[in-house]
């Protein structure tokens, strides 16, 4: 995976997330999310799934410190399948820099075999990726419509998708 320079000359090196980096990854989800976010219902789509894992990246300072990591899930909306983005994280050292844009825009471009991805998000910060707001997209509850947001990965391909986001079935 690539080598990335972000602002104020950082580099980073991104690498698909491997089983020793998950109580890393981890820690740095607590840390960047507040207490409880695991209660949060997209973590119930989550539940017993296995994320996508050329699409679980971690980004890696030169000296080897965890400074970001995102991850990927599938997911179906009504019948048909996506991705959904979630959780992307940078230590709050490093914010700022634009690690969590080049890990989101890495990896958007490595999802090969996928026509869609949504998130549950902020959309003035999402759609500088291309998000907007779906509407008919329907996240399991108590999930704001307004922060559920989609991308298209192949042209049209939200087009007549609608219906209620749920849990991988293969």
């Amino acid at each position: 995976m690539p080598v990335r320079e972000a602002g104020a000359g950082q580099v980073y090196q991104f690498t698909q997330e491997a089983a020793h980096d998950l109580w890393e990854v981890e820690a740095l989800y607590d840390l960047c999310f507040a207490p409880g976010r695991e209660a949060l219902s997209s973590y119930r789509l989550r539940d017993g799934i296995d994320p996508v894992p050329e699409l679980c990246v971690t980004a890696r300072d030169e000296l080897g410190i965890l400074s970001g990591a995102i991850r990927y899930w599938p997911v179906h909306v009504g019948r048909a399948p996506a991705l959904l983005l979630g959780p992307v994280a940078v230590h709050p050292t490093r914010q700022g820099e634009g690690l969590g844009g080049q890990l989101i825009h890495d990896t958007l471009a490595r999802a090969q075999g996928w026509d869609r991805v949504l998130l549950v998000g902020d959309a003035p910060y999402y759609q500088r990726f291309g998000f907007e707001k779906l509407s008919g997209v329907r996240m399991p509850p108590p999930t704001n419509p307004a922060r559920v947001l989609g991308r298209s990965l192949t042209p049209g391909a939200w087009n007549g998708v609608s219906g209620k986001v749920s849990r991988w079935k293969g």
